[in-house]
């Protein structure tokens, strides 16, 4: 399935890395609930998918039905559930992603000024922006260097 550029996104990021045992039974339970999520009775087109065992992003093309109120809470309710079961935080907003060579590292945010303040993390550092909204965003402002980010804003006086 193609999906529009304008396509709605979601991020989703644990504040641990999923094994591959979770990842699966993860993908597993995000591909039953896609196939089956609607907005006043209107099947949406969309995708759910767990990248780099840290993150779950949906995606859903309004070009057929739009997202409503209710059909988002039915995503935030798998999310909940995925945290209970998993023991992890998905909607803590505070936790910080960042990656040192191709590993992924999720920081809270005390700690991610610290990494600043003593140069671990620099302007060159790839971040994810988790408030990314459309498919465009997230395919070009996702991840980030530092300098360019919205983290930049936030903790440049640290750099």
């Amino acid at each position: 399935m193609s999906f529009s550029a304008k396509s709605r996104v979601w991020v989703y990021q644990s504040d641990r890395e999923f094994t591959g045992a979770e990842v699966e039974a993860i993908q597993h339970q995000l591909d039953i609930f896609t196939e089956q999520w609607k907005a006043h009775g209107h099947q949406l087109d969309a995708v759910a998918k767990v990248l780099y065992n840290f993150f779950i992003v949906f995606i859903v093309d309004e070009n057929s039905a739009n997202v409503t109120g209710c059909s988002i809470d039915s995503s935030v309710r798998i999310i909940k559930e995925l945290e209970q079961t998993y023991h992890v935080d998905l909607l803590n907003r505070f936790n910080m992603g960042y990656k040192v060579g191709d590993k992924v590292v999720v920081t809270n945010k005390e700690d991610f000024e610290t990494l600043i303040n003593i140069k671990k993390i620099g302007p060159k550092t790839i971040v994810f922006n988790n408030m990314v909204q459309t498919l465009e965003e997230f395919e070009n402002k996702w991840e980030v260097p530092f300098e360019k980010s919205w983290h930049n804003s936030v903790f440049a006086h640290l750099l």
